[in-house]
């Protein structure tokens, strides 16, 4: 069984399981999935937090939440005029996104746990819904229309988000091509090339 907040993601997850894949498995691939068709609401560049039980097996805890950048201090926001951290803007990315990296760990205990699929097999769905593409929820252009004016200075929110300018419409077909070549990459390079590799 799997379970997801989009549909495709839980497919993806599926079909990981039908191919004798563990939950581990199915779980990164419904996590990459997820970048892509529900964007809105999740990426590869935040945070991971796992538990992972298995009969007879300690559970092992997972804890992706990316470190302080080193020169992340008081004295930076000083620097610049600020008292708190900003919600939005280059200063707001405070840590290194621990995504991936949870990723890998978890692969690393499904590896010793039986898991055989490749990390290019485990991306496969969502590099192809990047690619070809997968229709805006309801949900997805809400969020959008809400945020549009904090986020529309952001670097390529507009390019990404707002093809040709205007806001995505629920069923509209998006593509996030960059995206999905990037998580390709990811599947050949492995989850270490976003943190010392060529990504």
């Amino acid at each position: 069984m799997v379970t997801s907040p989009h549909h495709l993601a839980s497919e993806a997850g599926l079909r990981v399981l039908r191919e004798g894949g563990n939950a581990i498995e199915a779980t990164v691939s419904m996590a990459a999935t997820l970048a892509v068709v529900y964007p809105h609401m999740t990426s590869i560049g935040g945070d991971g937090f796992w538990l992972i039980a298995a009969p007879g097996k300690p559970v092992v805890g997972i804890d992706a939440c990316g470190a302080a950048g080193a020169a992340v201090t008081p004295q930076l926001y000083a620097k610049h005029g600020l008292t708190a951290v900003p919600w939005r803007g280059p200063l707001a990315a405070n840590t290194v996104a621990g995504t991936l990296s949870g990723w890998g760990a978890a692969l690393d205990v499904s590896s010793r746990r039986g898991g055989r699929l490749p990390l290019s097999r485990l991306v496969e769905d969502a590099v192809w819904h990047a690619r070809d593409g997968f229709a805006v929820t309801a949900s997805q252009e809400e969020l959008t229309r809400t945020k549009v004016e904090e986020l529309r200075d952001a670097p390529n929110f507009k390019h990404t988000f707002m093809p040709g300018g205007r806001l995505p419409r629920e069923g509209q077909v998006m593509k996030l091509a960059a995206l999905g070549r990037t998580l390709e990459r990811i599947g050949k390079a492995g989850t270490e090339d976003v943190y010392r590799g060529e990504i």
